[in-house]
């Protein structure tokens, strides 16, 4: 049988995929691709008072959960520390696994961070997957996605991906309420999520769509 397409979802938390992508993934799903997601972090510093090996064992669950929910085809996680992704030895640490699913999976779409994200960590990985597939001379497309910011100000004219999720969003809240450990997250982003999803297929004549960013 001919290799399944794939789709690799690439962020620094293992719920930004969900605020960014969730609907995109069940589409692309049944369009009867591949999607795998590559988290960089367990997400410790989430909960500073709580011991990091429960943290772990609960973001990991967490993350399975919701990847199951969407029906996608599992998570990886890089085991980096928070905060310090560009470190050199994170960031070669981060490249080489990187490179080593890339080169195993080769997908058609890499869907990242975007450039406008406050969060240090999510500039971060646009970074180093911008470097990876520039090193790797990677020929597929690369898509950014939104999690901190609803719009977007830079690359305001470049090529867009707009799926219409309107028949998905229910599992992508889903599977966003599936990170029980991150309530504090769920009652700052909720809002932004269903804003971005009813922003776009506002002005794309959808119920809800997401619009990705395409950077190569």
């Amino acid at each position: 049988m001919p290799k399944k397409d794939t789709v690799l979802i690439i962020c620094a938390h293992n719920d930004d995929q969900i605020i960014g992508a969730g609907g995109s993934m069940v589409v692309f799903k049944q369009q009867n691709k591949k999607v795998k997601t590559v988290v960089f972090a367990y997400g410790e510093n989430s909960h500073p008072h709580m011991r990091a090996k429960w943290v772990r064992t609960e973001r990991a669950k967490e993350a399975y959960e919701s990847d199951k929910i969407l029906g996608c085809d599992g998570i990886t996680f890089l085991d980096l520390k928070e905060g310090n992704f560009l470190n050199t030895s994170q960031q070669n640490k981060a490249k080489s696994k990187l490179k080593e699913i890339i080169r195993k999976e080769k997908p058609s779409k890499i869907f990242t961070h975007n450039l406008d994200d406050p969060h240090p960590d999510h500039r971060a990985v646009l970074h180093i997957v911008l470097d990876l597939v520039k090193e790797l001379r990677y020929n597929g497309d690369v898509y950014s996605f939104n999690v901190w910011n609803p719009l977007n100000f830079r690359k305001r004219n470049s090529p867009k991906l707009i799926v219409d999720v309107s028949k998905t969003f229910n599992k992508k809240i889903e599977a966003f309420m599936a990170h029980r450990s991150q309530k504090p997250t769920i009652i700052t982003l909720l809002w932004n999520v269903y804003f971005q999803a009813y922003y776009n297929g506002l002005k794309n004549h959808f119920k809800y769509a997401e619009v990705f960013y395409k950077l190569k």
